[in-house]
């Protein structure tokens, strides 16, 4: 499934001009992925998005990277400018990311990712099919077999999708997130739609059914955890279980956050990134 088959207004096209990014391409296989190259200085840093996250809602993160590092966002399968994919699993997610790394040649990066990315960074950490100089790893679901359910269900997803592909804007995402800087709650109006239904719902399925804690105690050093001290998803017992099966992981809190770190606590998630970055960097 391609892009045509899902839905991308005018308006959301018209963002790219405002993102000072240049649009990068790989293929694996026959999946197409775009990136947003921030051409920054330094050590490439790759951002690997949420579950309904496009590159482009991660612009505001991104751009306060290129004074330390090369931002990359990926639009990940099923989102954004990126083809859909057959399937939606870690493994096949990490295997794209894999695809990246070698299709632009980036040397050694860092592999940022919040939520579902952070699930896809520490996997292809794990993995160790390409050579990286680290991992940070944003508030990832640690929902899994035999653990409490992902907090929001799936149907709160999709009736999201379903009030962006009917036409939504900027007030009415706020009745669902009221926290967020206006500029991403009008660019989650206009991309959001950009997401492919079965994606979302695959990836929701993984939530439940690919634990996190088969893979973190494996990621290699450094990395970094990031939570917010609010956040639903990554609980008390979460941060307990995370400290003691990877005692040399740097786990940080970003206060007055929930799950979704940037938009809710920017300055403060920002300070922490870019904290959890600098010795990766050095």
């Amino acid at each position: 499934m391609t892009l045509t088959d899902r839905a991308l207004p005018q308006s959301a096209l018209a963002d790219l001009a405002d993102i000072p990014a240049t649009g990068r391409w790989v293929r694996t296989g026959a999946t197409r992925l775009h990136v947003l190259d921030y051409d920054g200085t330094g050590t490439p840093v790759l951002v690997l998005p949420g579950i309904t996250s496009p590159a482009v809602t991660m612009d505001f993160v991104a751009r306060e990277l290129t004074d330390v590092a090369r931002p990359l966002v990926l639009d990940v399968r099923g989102r954004g400018l990126s083809d859909s994919g057959n399937s939606y699993t870690l493994e096949e997610y990490a295997e794209d990311v894999e695809a990246v790394v070698t299709g632009l040649g980036l040397d050694r990066p860092v592999l940022f990712g919040h939520s579902m990315g952070a699930r896809i960074a520490a996997v292809t950490a794990v993995r160790g099919k390409v050579a990286l100089r680290g991992t940070v790893l944003g508030d990832p679901p640690m929902s899994g077999p035999g653990r409490a359910p992902y907090p929001t269900p799936l149907d709160a997803f999709l009736g999201q999708l379903a009030q962006a592909r009917r036409g939504t804007d900027a007030d009415e995402v706020a009745l669902s997130w009221p926290r967020w800087p206006r500029r991403e709650q009008e660019l989650r109006a206009r991309w959001l739609a950009s997401c492919d239904e079965e994606a979302i719902a695959a990836t929701h399925r993984g939530f439940e059914s690919e634990d996190f804690f088969d893979w973190w105690p494996s990621v290699p050093r450094p990395t970094a955890l990031l939570y917010g001290a609010d956040s639903p998803v990554v609980t008390a017992a979460g941060v307990a279980e995370a400290a003691r099966l990877h005692p040399s992981a740097v786990l940080t809190a970003v206060p007055e956050a929930g799950h979704m770190l940037f938009w809710d606590s920017t300055r403060a998630a920002l300070a922490a990134l870019r904290e959890a970055l600098r010795p990766m960097l050095a």
